[in-house]
């Protein structure tokens, strides 16, 4: 099913790859994203989904040091949010707070929390504890995971632990297991690793070519959805991980991103440098649960899992944004700088 866009637009002055959902705002469906520009001063967006659904509104602008290639809001404070940033020779990842009262400033500027400055390469993402107030934080370089405890009171990370990846793995991302505070998924070119936290190693992976991303369900435990280049998205069971039980196409060239949504079972975004942004409705169950006489009377009835696409864009989509308030909405990012919520809501009907 191809669908335009009914959606609601955003334009950022430069190109952007990162956008996240302000799941501590629970007045406002609300999402930040930041710029990515080599010659100009960055910003940062604080946008707002006005009360009526109409219009998405710049609530506040922010200058941002340096070109913004992760950016993650705190799941327990709105004022609060990580980035990583390249300087152009090097990079670097800081916690920053919104000042309280940026709406009467003039130029309001970020107050910078704390720097993860303990990385020596290439800084990937940083990975905020899944949900409710914590101080633990998570920060991925090409080759390392840094365990943090954030203060934010006093302005201070500290490491509690780091581990390498071990040669020849380089690491590109990460999810925090929603079910288990101990459980971090981590992307590597050729593989998904899973790593717990209490012993910094590796208890299991899965070796699969190119994946670039990586989620869990929300709703249901062991269930991990991944994003790969050329084969489109993967459903896999943790407790089964030597195929995935669903495998799911409908990108034209490479998936980048894929998230779970926080409320509907089986709802899944992916998108990527095909310009389109996929809605898909997924078994995420491996265990058919129609009994077998069924399926021999009527082997054609199947759903087809593609709810939606929407293909109403110019560039290559790196960042996907459910709304935690509202999850019938979500926000995407391309790589013109363009945000473009949409709601899913007539969709839901088939669920």
């Amino acid at each position: 099913m191809q669908g335009g866009s009914s959606g609601i637009g955003y334009g950022l002055k430069y190109q952007a790859r990162c956008i996240s959902d302000v799941k501590a705002d629970t007045d406002h469906t609300s999402f930040l994203t930041g710029t990515l520009s080599l010659k100009e001063e960055n910003e940062v967006h604080l946008l707002r989904l006005s009360s009526g659904g109409t219009e998405l509104i710049c609530e506040g602008l922010f200058s941002h040091p340096n070109e913004i290639w992760d950016l993650a809001s705190c799941p327990f404070d709105q004022r609060i949010f990580s980035t990583v940033f390249s300087t152009g020779e090097s990079y670097g990842a800081a916690i920053w707070q919104i000042p309280e009262l940026y709406g009467q400033l003039n130029s309001p500027q970020l107050e910078r929390v704390a720097s993860l400055d303990a990385h020596v390469g290439k800084i990937n993402c940083v990975l905020w504890w899944p949900s409710g107030r914590h101080d633990k934080l998570i920060s991925i370089d090409d080759e390392n995971l840094y365990l943090w405890s954030l203060d934010c009171s006093n302005k201070t990370a500290q490491v509690q632990s780091k581990e390498s990846s071990g040669m020849l793995h380089y690491l590109s991302g990460g999810a925090w297991d929603p079910h288990d505070g101990n459980s971090v998924a981590v992307t590597c070119e050729s593989s998904v690793q899973f790593w717990d936290l209490r012993t910094m190693k590796k208890t299991n992976s899965v070796e699969h070519a190119h994946i670039r991303d990586v989620d869990y369900d929300t709703k249901r435990k062991h269930i991990v959805v991944t994003a790969a280049d050329e084969s489109g998205i993967h459903l896999w069971d943790l407790r089964m991980l030597k195929v995935p039980f669903q495998g799911l196409g409908g990108h034209t060239h490479w998936t980048w991103a894929v998230s779970c949504n926080p409320e509907y079972d089986g709802l899944i975004l992916s998108s990527g440098t095909d310009s389109t942004v996929n809605l898909w409705l997924a078994s995420t169950s491996n265990r058919d649960e129609l009994p077998s006489e069924s399926l021999v009377e009527s082997p054609t009835r199947k759903p087809d899992p593609l709810l939606n696409s929407y293909s109403d864009y110019e560039d290559s989509i790196y960042g996907l944004a459910w709304s935690s308030r509202e999850p019938w909405i979500f926000a995407s990012l391309s790589y013109d700088g363009r945000v473009v919520v949409e709601s899913v809501k007539p969709f839901l009907s088939r669920k």
